[in-house]
């Protein structure tokens, strides 16, 4: 396992680098956005996490009109594999599939650099080589204990990501995204983005307005706020499970809220590499709900959000 003290960022000659450094880091990550929107690719990656290994390949297409279609597909063990259609999945052959899909190295987003500097110091720190290509590398140092820190190595010709390291407080590595190939230039066929018959369809609606009204969080880390709500089959019942997805531009969680209908469920908590969950029992006014906040932030900050989580007076089941 490879480990990057944080005190290289926040007391090396970090602290030397002139605003030009600053600007270039902006500019960087908002390249890194449009790169991510306009940039079509295909290629292979590592992913570590909790000392544990495992290789992709994936397919990312731009389509007319600006839709992106990804399929992801593990090549060492079962073929386990994901079909998403801007930044959704449409199919999933395993959970597994579905957490690395979830967590890809950099998920498609808009990128507020202006809002990103407020939870987190932004810095060009260096020039790496990754799959025979070179990048730059930014290193984004979080400005509370409820978020992680990132190192990005940038492609320099594309601007989209080689590799992305996540550390914790202490600078040890949580997870790797590392690509040991990259193609930008070769056309993807249809062929190639057709997921495998053991791609199962996702089921899952838009929530109802009602849904994400229905629950209030009194507490949020700084800098989170609500980006989607929606509805899906729990996999053990047949109830319908709220899912609500906060982030900061950067690092992202999911809140599930699942009626339990009498069913005797103890409280959980966990933490595999990055991620943490926290499932804690609910007593409303319309039964007894299993919160559960999984996502890659520290336990504590999961476990605050969890407790904090209200029903309505007025609503219905979640």
């Amino acid at each position: 396992m490879r480990f990057i003290p944080l005190l290289v960022f926040l007391c090396g000659s970090g602290w030397a680098f002139s605003a030009v450094a600053a600007e270039n880091a902006q500019d960087w990550l908002r390249r890194l956005a449009e790169a991510e929107r306009s940039q079509s690719f295909q290629g292979t990656f590592v992913y570590e996490r909790n000392g544990s290994f495992s290789t992709h390949s994936i397919w990312h297409r731009v389509e007319q009109g600006g839709a992106v279609r990804e399929r992801l597909l593990q090549l060492d063990g079962p073929a386990q594999e994901v079909l998403r259609v801007n930044g959704r999945a449409e199919c999933v052959s395993s959970t597994l599939a579905d957490q690395v899909a979830g967590n890809q190295a950099w998920p498609a987003r808009v990128l507020d650099v202006r809002q990103l500097e407020k939870w987190y110091e932004l810095r060009v720190v260096g020039e790496s080589r990754v799959a025979n290509r070179a990048a730059v590398v930014l290193a984004l140092v979080p400005r509370d204990q409820h978020r992680y820190g990132v190192e990005l190595h940038l492609d320099r010709d594309s601007g989209l990501p080689l590799k992305t390291l996540l550390l914790n407080d202490k600078g040890q590595l949580l997870e790797r995204f590392q690509f040991t190939r990259l193609d930008t230039s070769s056309p993807l066929s249809d062929g190639s983005l057709r997921p495998g018959v053991s791609c199962k369809p996702v089921r899952m609606v838009e929530a109802q307005a009602p849904a994400a009204g229905a629950w209030r969080a009194d507490w949020l880390p700084p800098g989170f706020a609500l980006s989607s709500s929606s509805r899906r089959r729990s996999p053990a019942s047949d109830e319908s499970v709220a899912c609500l997805v906060y982030d900061d531009g950067v690092a992202r969680f999911s809140v599930f809220l699942e009626p339990l209908q009498g069913a005797l469920v103890e409280d959980a908590r966990s933490q595999l590499g990055p991620t943490a969950a926290v499932s804690r029992r609910m007593a409303t006014g319309d039964g007894d709900v299993m919160v559960t906040v999984v996502g890659e932030i520290p336990l504590g900050t999961a476990e605050r959000v969890a407790l904090s989580m209200r029903a309505e007076e007025s609503s219905g089941t979640p």
